[in-house]
This record gives C-alpha cells, sequence and structure tokens, in this order.
C-alpha cells in the first residue's frame, strides 16, 4: 500500500557552474504545494545543497524526510538519516512506483558516442515491429503518443520511476533509455532492473567531472556490474575497452563489430550523402543513415532487436526506412546543391568520426568549411585536440560561440588554438556570434560545397551567463537560404 501521497526531492544543480548566490536566487524551491504525507529528500548538489530547503519543504506540508546532516527542532515529522540520500530517493521512488523495472523490458545505452541515435533507432524500429516501446532520451522521453521535453541524458530516479509506471499503465513493452555516466555515479539508476545494457564506445568525455579517463570508464563499467544474470549484454567489438565492461558482468553478453570479429557484424559496400549500403552478416540493405559511427549504431540496434526475437529480414526491413536523428549528422541541401551538415558532436572523437565520414565522400574539387566551438565550464583539455582535428580535416573553419555558459568565447577560442600547427593558421576565421558565424558559412557555399556546423545538434538554445536563449543552429541555415 502507497502511505506516501509524493515525493519531493531537492535541489541537485550539479550541472551548473558559475555564481552559486546568483544560483540560489534563481531558485524557487518547488512548492508545489506539497500534499500533506509527501517525503522529502534532501540532496547535496555540486553548488545547491537540498537540505537548506527541509525548514520549507516542512512548511509547506512534508511529513517525512530522508536526509544525511541536518539538526532539527521539535518538528513533529518523520525523519530518516542515511549516508546517501540519492541512493535512498531510487530505492524510494522504485518502491513507491510498485518497482516498474520488473515489469517493463528496459534495454540501457551507455557509452560516450551514439546513445542517443541507438535508443532512438530501437524505439522507432520496436514500435513498427508492432512492440509498444517508449523512450527515454537525451531529446525527449516518449511513449503511446506522448512527447515529454527532458532536461537530462538520464533523468532523475524519481521520474524515471514515475514514467516507467505511465508507461506500463499505457501497455508499453519494452523502454530504451539512454545511461549518462552522470546518471550511474549520481546513483540515478539505482536499483533499476535492466532487460538488456548495450556498450557502444568510450572516449574522452566529461572529464571536468569525473577527473580522469580511468574514472570515467570505471563508472560506465558499474552499469555493466550490476545486470542480473537473466539480462542482456551488447558490447562493441571494435572498443578496446569492451572486455573490460563486461569482465565482472553476470549477465549473458552478445557482441556487434565492423573491423573486429563479432555474433554480428556489418560491411559498408557502398557510402555518399543519401545514405550506405550496408552488409549486416550475410544480408545487404540500404540505409539513410550515413558513417562508419552510424553502421556500427546500427549493428547495435540489430543485435538488441535480434535477442528480442524480431526475425533479422524484418529487422532490415524496418532499418532501410530508418531516417536519421534531429542534430545527428543531419544533412541539409541548399538551393544551389551546397550541403550543409549539422551535428551534435562535441567530443574529440565523435568530432574526427564526422570529419572522416565527410573526407570518405567528398571529391576533394569542393570546399569544406566547418563552424565549431566548445562549451564552457567544462572539459578544457579537450579543447586544444578539437581544434587540431578540425583544422587538419577541413579547408576553412569557423571557430564561434557554442554553450559558453559562464566563461568568454573568446577565451574558449583561443584554447582550441593552442598550439596549432603555423600551416593551418591561414585557414582560420573567428566570428564570436553564432548566427552571424553560420550565416557568413551559408553565404560562401559554392554548388558542391559542404558546411559542417557542429556542437549543438538538436538544441534549441544557447546557454550564456545562466541563461538559455533561444538558437536553432537548423532554422538559422535554413534562414539563411531563404
Amino acid at each position: 500500500m502507497k502511505i506516501l501521497k509524493d515525493i519531493i526531492y531537492g535541489i541537485d544543480l550539479d550541472s551548473i557552474k558559475g555564481d552559486t548566490n546568483l544560483i540560489i536566487k534563481s531558485i524557487e524551491f518547488d512548492s508545489r504545494k506539497v500534499a500533506q504525507g509527501s517525503l522529502f529528500v534532501a540532496i547535496k548538489g555540486e553548488n545547491v545543497d537540498g537540505h537548506a530547503f527541509i525548514d520549507k519543504a516542512i512548511k509547506n506540508g512534508a511529513s517525512a524526510i530522508i536526509y544525511n546532516d541536518y539538526r532539527f527542532g521539535d518538528e513533529k515529522i518523520t525523519t530518516i538519516k542515511t549516508p546517501n540520500t540519492r541512493k535512498s530517493l531510487s530505492i524510494v521512488a522504485s518502491n513507491f512506483y510498485d518497482n516498474p523495472s520488473k515489469k517493463i523490458k528496459l534495454v540501457g545505452v551507455t557509452g560516450t558516442n551514439g546513445k542517443t541515435t541507438v535508443a532512438t533507432i530501437l524505439f522507432n524500429l520496436f514500435n513498427k515491429a508492432a512492440l509498444n516501446s517508449g523512450l527515454i532520451s537525451t531529446i525527449n522521453i516518449e511513449y503511446a503518443g506522448n512527447v515529454i521535453e527532458n532536461h537530462h541524458t538520464t533523468p532523475d530516479s524519481k521520474t524515471i520511476n514515475e514514467v516507467l509506471n505511465e508507461m506500463l499503465l499505457n501497455k508499453i513493452e519494452f523502454c530504451f533509455m539512454e545511461v549518462s555516466s552522470h546518471g550511474i555515479d549520481q546513483d540515478r539508476i539505482n536499483g533499476l532492473k535492466f532487460y538488456c545494457g548495450v556498450f557502444t564506445n568510450i572516449t574522452r568525455d566529461h572529464l571536468d567531472y569525473h577527473k580522469s579517463f580511468a574514472s570515467y570508464r570505471n563508472v560506465k563499467k558499474k552499469f555493466f556490474d550490476n545486470l542480473k544474470r537473466d539480462s542482456f549484454a551488447i558490447i562493441n567489438a571494435d572498443d578496446k575497452n569492451s572486455k573490460f565492461m563486461v569482465q565482472n558482468c553476470l549477465s549473458k553478453v552478445k557482441t556487434f563489430g565492423i573491423k573486429n570479429f563479432a555474433d554480428n557484424m556489418a560491411k559498408i559496400l557502398e557510402i555518399d550523402f543519401s545514405g550506405m549500403l550496408l552488409k549486416i552478416n550475410s544480408k545487404e540493405f540500404w540505409t539513410p543513415l550515413v558513417g562508419k559511427f552510424n553502421a556500427s549504431n546500427l549493428l547495435a540496434v540489430f543485435s538488441v532487436a535480434n535477442i528480442a526475437g524480431i526475425k533479422s529480414i524484418e529487422i532490415l526491413r524496418i532499418l532501410s526506412q530508418t531516417e536519421g536523428i534531429k542534430g545527428r549528422f543531419e544533412i541539409l541541401k541548399a538551393p544551389n546543391n551546397a550541403f550543409v551538415i549539422i551535428d551534435y558532436a562535441h567530443t574529440p572523437n565523435s568530432l574526427k568520426n564526422v570529419i572522416d565520414t565527410i573526407s570518405q565522400i567528398r571529391t576533394k574539387n569542393e570546399l569544406f568549411t566547418t563552424i565549431i566551438g566548445c562549451g564552457g565550464n567544462r572539459d578544457l583539455g579537450k579543447r586544444s585536440k578539437m581544434g587540431e582535428i578540425v583544422l587538419n580535416g577541413s579547408d576553412k573553419v569557423i571557430f564561434t560561440s557554442d554553450n559558453p555558459r559562464y566563461e568568454k568565447p573568446e577565451k574558449i577560442i583561443n584554447d582550441m588554438l593552442l598550439g596549432v600547427d603555423p600551416n593551418n593558421k591561414k585557414k582560420i576565421s573567428k566570428i564570436i556570434n553564432r548566427r552571424e558565424a553560420i550565416e557568413s558559412g551559408c553565404s560562401q557555399l559554392n554548388s558542391g560545397d559542404i558546411l559542417l556546423v557542429v556542437g549543438k545538434g538538436h538544441e534549441t538554445y544557447q546557454e550564456i551567463q545562466g541563461e538559455k536563449i533561444p538558437f536553432d543552429d537548423v532554422k538559422i541555415v535554413k534562414e539563411s537560404f531563404s
């Protein structure tokens, strides 16, 4: 029996950097008119401590508090002290919603790159195969015609369990969820039962948070360490860390690969900007997706669908009709037959994959220009690497603002240009205003030329000094051609 009316938690602002006083002033505690009987879980974030809102939670009607370190007065409420309030929230949330992950087939997709593409294609494929499915992704939460905006790649544990419960009420059989390193490290997926875990790849990312690649890798491994014996782990045999991920894993392990021998293998037979002719195992099919990285993503999708019992021929039939994901190697054709590619790549590896794909397709007779920036208040060490990759792979580069957050875009660009090869200096332009940079890049396109606008992909905003200002790369490109 559910004796709690609701679970309220606060305040978790780990992704926010900058002036803490400014952040606190901008917060209104979620007063939601907390119903009598609600439980408040105090979570300590990087900048703000939810314990500071305990008094307000009690005044608003909370009758139970889970906390770590707090001195109470004579309040007549239930208090539960715990060493890890995040973990407690995940356990409470699972129980509050009657452990929905045990009743739905939950597939978690983790890795540095490819999570959104794999999870979204799986969601679309399974629904087209008449297996009612839901999606929890960076872009949105979706099920049974409902589309909900998502603010974190992996939501908090209460939201996950609440959404899974709603999916069950809507007769959803499978749910495909992106599992981020932050979500694992912060116990957002603690207590969830997974039908399957997918490992796409791992390269440098989020080192501002994890501090070292080893720490980042170990957090990802924790996801597979916790899989049960009746589950599956599907790993990328082409990634050198794949065996490490499952060395303590109890679940059944399946592999996919392009270079290395695997249970499911693929080969790219033809490729251009309209798509690829792929061979998966012994069967050929055409896909509108482009690039070796997408061939790997499709293999991961094929592997999950295969263990779920969908016939190979049906999987490939649906994949041949699958369109690309918003902001992931999204190709726009200009009126003069030039190409503009919008991509989310924001790590050295993902950037190199995109540029290598373009280099594989282009004739070298056209001009290839890239517009790029780096996010502020994030991993500083990757900036010069990304600058080097883009300068070595492009004919011309326009450095601009990405999501500068609380940093100056000029400083970020200078970091990207540290140690630049003198031979590449003639390729460089700096246009701080991102709209002006995109408009400039589009205005210089001749027939057959290629413009890559990278870093923001599906995002429809820029983060500047604590504000999210409406901004959409795709929209601005289209406006430039109108």
